[in-house]
């Protein structure tokens, strides 16, 4: 061979070498460069399959276990993401988590909407987003202190709003270090138990005051009449009739206290049963009759005929007649009038009772259906009612799954409506169908 023939031959020799070198150890690089470029920008790549020597291909497949992992790590943080803010809307209560500097990192909507808040909430001090000093100053304590801390906090910021009260429970979050590094919040609405204690404190108020007054004047005359025996047939008939008015008030009160406490209980049973309004008002106003001569009051009774027989109870039908027609007798005039009416509206029954009489303050009518309420206290003990009938009223219709409104003028008088409705399968309280 010649000179010429051999290198022609020798650098095709290393042309092939060089190309072999560069087929095996040097472009899988490329390849593997791009790989890596595909997985940190969260691509998953065509393939993992690269040529080349074995240790590449080894690489390849060494990457496509990563990034197997990487995709299962991602799908469980985000499932996990997911199930934390589904468990935090879901909650009733407000949800807040802040970190060791105080800055918010989750709060969930009902903590938004406790504060009025956006749906997003950045991730800034909490006092730059909710001004209240009391807050920041639990969540302080609690982090310092490392100790649960507990608050109650009154919300009265709001235009136009009812006061809220909320009940606050801080906890501190801790690392894996042990050091802590932020806390947890929980923002309680107990604004239902602070109205049922105050019901409960003016009930027991109520009752003391109206077995005060008769109690104190049966004990009076009875300290009378044992001082002087020897009364005046006159005066002791006067003092009698004096102590069974006092008494009979004691027995009404206690009467429709036991009432309203059967009726709150929970554990009294309505049994439903057709009744014929027509027949019902009938028999209420034959039974009124002599109420109705005794202060010359006209009765007049409106029943449309599109009103169809209605499931109920008549015992508390009747029971919420009387005491509405006890209402309008002793508050209406002389010669006044009482309509007893019951019309049909939609998928209810409204049955209402209107008089003519000295009416309700505006003020008062969304209070009178409250226990011991009365819009002229006075006036209500004169004529002997006990401030619970009203209330009574509401319970039994609520019983019915209905509910009841009051209108009232100065002039006009008082109408006030019991709603119920025509279904019977939708009752909020125990029922036995008879």
């Amino acid at each position: 061979m010649t000179l010429w023939g051999w290198a022609v031959f020798s650098i095709a020799v290393a042309v092939a070498v060089g190309y072999a070198v560069w087929r095996r150890w040097i472009a899988p690089w490329a390849d593997l460069e791009k790989l890596v470029g595909d997985i940190g920008e969260g691509r998953k790549p065509q393939t993992f399959l690269i040529g080349g020597a074995d240790s590449a291909r080894r690489i390849g497949l060494t990457l496509e276990n990563l990034f197997s992992r990487q995709q299962d790590l991602a799908q469980q943080l985000i499932e996990g993401a997911s199930g934390t803010d589904i468990i935090a809307t879901a909650m009733q209560d407000g949800l807040l988590v802040v970190d060791s500097q105080r800055r918010i990192t989750l709060a969930n909507r009902a903590f938004r909407e406790l504060f009025g808040l956006t749906d997003s909430v950045p991730a800034v001090p909490l006092l730059e987003v909710v001004r209240q000093a009391d807050i920041d100053r639990l969540i302080r304590e609690a982090i310092a202190s490392g100790e649960p801390q507990r608050r109650e906090l009154e919300l009265t910021e709001a235009p136009n709003r009812t006061a809220r009260f909320l009940q606050l429970s801080a906890v501190t979050t801790v690392a894996d270090s042990g050091a802590i590094n932020g806390a947890v919040v929980l923002f309680h609405d107990i604004s239902e138990l602070k109205k049922s204690d105050e019901i409960r404190r003016d009930f027991v108020a109520n009752v003391s005051h109206e077995l005060r007054t008769p109690l104190s004047i049966l004990r009076g005359y009875i300290e009378t009449l044992l001082e002087d025996p020897e009364l005046s047939p006159d005066e002791l008939n006067r003092i009698l009739e004096v102590m069974k008015k006092h008494s009979d008030r004691l027995s009404a009160l206690t009467d429709d206290l036991l009432s309203l406490a059967r009726l709150e209980s929970g554990h009294s049973n309505i049994h439903l049963q057709e009744v014929r309004l027509s027949e019902l008002f009938a028999s209420i106003v034959r039974d009124w009759g002599k109420r109705f001569a005794e202060k010359k009051l006209s009765i007049d009774v409106g029943l449309s005929p599109s009103v169809p027989n209605i499931y109920a109870d008549p015992t508390r039908l009747q029971e919420v007649l009387y005491n509405l027609l006890d209402n309008a007798v002793k508050y209406s005039h002389a010669g006044g009038k009482i309509r007893l009416e019951a019309v049909r509206r939609d998928d209810n029954v409204e049955i209402s009772v209107s008089d003519t009489g000295i009416g309700i303050p505006e003020a008062d009518l969304r209070r009178i259906f409250e226990r011991f309420y009365r819009a002229d206290k006075a006036r209500s003990r004169e004529l002997g009612g006990t401030g619970l009938g009203l209330s009574i009223v509401k319970h039994i219709a609520q019983m019915h799954g209905g509910r009841v409104e009051a209108e009232s003028t100065r002039v006009g008088g008082t109408r006030v409506r019991v709603i119920l409705p025509l279904s019977h399968h939708n009752q909020s309280g125990s029922v036995t169908e008879s």
